[in-house]
């Protein structure tokens, strides 16, 4: 996971990119990370990491083919107020695409469509190019996928990006699901999913007793 927080500012100000994959996975997820600021590592985790490890060393370079590409690139948006790191942006002369590595597969219409669509946005707006797809690499088929931003995935991260941010405005922390995400979050421990549920509350207002008889 890389590190594009901006911790001089409020996270709504500006939304993290990781952070629109965290909420299309789960929303508690999201307001763990990046509101709480809690993250555990696991195997998962590990091998996610390693596998950015292997293509974050910044700058640019030139593939055996003569593509341009370049690791770890800082982009944002102003207008959709987010901003992230891609992996690797390679330039071809129809314009630039992300690639966005992932150590394990890929499912199409997941939470990572969302992730690169973010990319790209971030792309045409800073090189005005149309950018029409990002790329998904898969570790566990080492296989790249195509994801073709359109005005419906556009939409739909417009959405996401409103009620992420609302999310972050908020003091509320959203209920856990208890499914088969659970298991494999490396959340799991301070998530606590399988803890009675109860409503949601305000992380921040005080709660009084009743008052008590002596």
């Amino acid at each position: 996971m890389h590190t594009d927080e901006r911790p001089d500012e409020p996270a709504w100000n500006s939304i993290p990119i990781a952070a629109i994959e965290h909420y299309a996975y789960c929303a508690r997820q999201a307001a763990l990370i990046h509101l709480e600021r809690y993250f555990a590592d696991n195997a998962a985790t590990a091998r996610g990491q390693w596998a950015h490890d292997t293509v974050d060393q910044t700058g640019p370079s030139t593939t055996p083919d003569g593509t341009r590409r370049w690791n770890s690139l800082p982009v944002w948006d102003s207008s959709l107020g987010i901003h992230g790191i891609c992996d690797v942006v390679e330039f071809h002369p129809e314009g630039p695409f992300p690639i966005e590595h992932k150590s394990g597969s890929y499912r199409p219409g997941g939470p990572a469509d969302l992730q690169v669509a973010a990319q790209v946005l971030c792309l045409r707006s800073m090189f005005s190019a149309p950018v029409p797809h990002g790329v998904v690499f898969a570790g566990t088929h080492r296989r790249r996928y195509e994801v073709p931003v359109d005005a419906t995935l556009e939409t739909h991260l417009r959405e996401t990006i409103a009620n992420l941010r609302a999310l972050l405005q908020s003091t509320t922390l959203p209920p856990a699901r208890n499914d088969a995400r659970c298991p494999p979050c490396s959340l799991h421990e301070g998530c606590m999913p399988e803890a009675p549920t109860h409503p949601p509350v305000s992380l921040f207002t005080p709660e009084f007793l009743d008052d008590q008889d002596d």
